[in-house]
């Protein structure tokens, strides 16, 4: 089987180029890319006018499998990721049973191979049932092919036993993706401490809650020579610290949601709860902090935290309502609009960011589009105007914030192991 992608804007980080090319796929590689092919090809995709860049790929992802599939399961979660452009996404490890021995990830590999139109990789627990008390079974996770570890949705308080986890995850070259909120600060918070909250008589989430566990486990990392991945940053001080681990030659990275960059505690509205989610919305000066550490390198990708939930989750009183919004069918049109056509990233560093960096902080051999590589790839019209409809999501999901948006760009194809697994024409 052949694909010829004819004249698109080719953008690779990892060869730098940035030109209108071809790319000549054959069954699940990539043959060739340059001007003007012309060999026989099965079928022809026309990318005039579109960016052609390595499939994007997820850290973050609730695909709520097993045990909640009311909310979503890996079936919708994901179509829904092909929709939104990704050929690769991590499942985080909040299921019920919690994913935290090696059998379980071999169940989530065996169902995603039959239901998973793209690569889904699926994260451990760090500890057994995501309870904080004793270390999950990384070694057998490890050898079924863990991509991570996380307790993402709630962070290991006992600084001793995460330790002992980051040391572990070091021993077996696994990343750690570290949800920071410090539970005890946190409290009962349910939005940003702010004016907004004051407002509304809601309790609120400072930014220490966030930067207090950063900085201890950034420190923790430094101990342990473990792949330390921050989630979801939200704070100006989440960036700084970042960057100063950076700088001290710790081996962190961090990731920023488009919610965080879009929105601020300002914009929320009192009787909305799909504006309510973990981290909170913050300040217009934190969210100019994370863009900009995003432009400099400081943020190393941009991840949905794709968190569905059903409508009466969400259809509650803020203090009741659950945290979170979905985020992978919205997450290319929001970077377009926010923060490439204003010029705070190139597409170049679009590609990057949603790419060529989560397939580095994986170690996995992906992210590019060179000859010889996995033919993973989406086609994204960058021009394309259009209102956001959440009646229109793959997901199961439809609490979001941006339901009536008006944005650009939207996803053309999106083409995993040679195969186009999503189109809209």
């Amino acid at each position: 089987m052949r694909l010829l992608i004819k004249n698109g804007r080719v953008i690779d980080p990892s060869s730098k180029k940035d030109e209108i090319a071809d790319i000549l796929v054959e069954d699940d590689k990539i043959l060739k890319v340059a001007e003007n092919i012309c060999e026989d090809s099965d079928e022809i995709l026309d990318a005039s006018g579109c960016f052609v860049m390595p499939g994007l790929i997820d850290l973050h992802v609730h695909l709520r499998d097993p045990g909640l599939e009311y909310k979503e399961n890996i079936e919708t979660g994901s179509m829904a990721a092909a929709k939104g452009g990704f050929t690769t996404i991590v499942a985080m490890a909040n299921t019920l049973p919690v994913i935290d021995s090696g059998e379980k990830i071999s169940s989530i590999y065996e169902k995603a191979a039959r239901l998973s139109p793209i690569h889904v990789l699926q994260a451990g627990a760090v500890t057994k049932g995501m309870q904080g008390e004793e270390l999950a079974d990384i070694a057998s996770m490890a050898a079924c092919g863990a991509a991570a570890l996380s307790e993402d949705g709630k962070t290991v308080m006992d600084a001793a036993l995460y330790q002992e986890g980051l040391r572990t995850a070091a021993k077996f070259n696994l990343p750690v993706l570290d949800h920071c909120e410090d539970a005890d600060l946190k409290g009962k918070g349910v939005m940003n401490e702010c004016e907004t909250s004051r407002k509304y008589g809601l309790p609120g989430i400072p930014n220490e809650v966030e930067d207090r566990i950063i900085e201890r486990d950034i420190q923790l990392a430094a101990e342990t020579g473990a792949r330390l991945h921050i989630c979801h940053c939200s704070t100006k001080g989440s960036v700084d610290l970042v960057r100063q681990g950076k700088d001290r030659g710790i081996n962190v990275t961090a990731e920023v949601c488009p919610h965080h960059f879009t929105l601020t505690s300002g914009d929320i509205p009192p009787d909305d709860t799909n504006y309510k989610m973990a981290p909170p919305l913050r300040s217009k000066e934190d969210v100019n902090a994370l863009i900009k550490g995003l432009a400099d390198g400081t943020i190393d990708t941009i991840s949905t935290d794709h968190a569905p939930h059903a409508a009466h989750e969400k259809d509650k009183d803020w203090r009741k309502a659950a945290f979170g919004i979905v985020g992978l069918e919205t997450a290319v049109a929001l970077t377009i609009t926010r923060l490439v056509e204003p010029g705070y990233l190139t597409p170049m560093m679009m590609a990057e960011r949603m790419s060529t960096a989560p397939a580095r902080i994986l170690g996995i051999d992906k992210g590019s589009l060179q000859k010889g590589k996995t033919a993973d790839i989406v086609i994204i019209d960058p021009s394309h105007a259009y209102k956001i409809d959440k009646n229109t999501f793959v997901s199961k999901g439809r609490n979001t914030p941006f339901h009536g948006w008006d944005v650009k760009g939207k996803v053309r194809h999106t083409i995993c192991d040679g195969r186009i697994v999503y189109s809209d024409l």
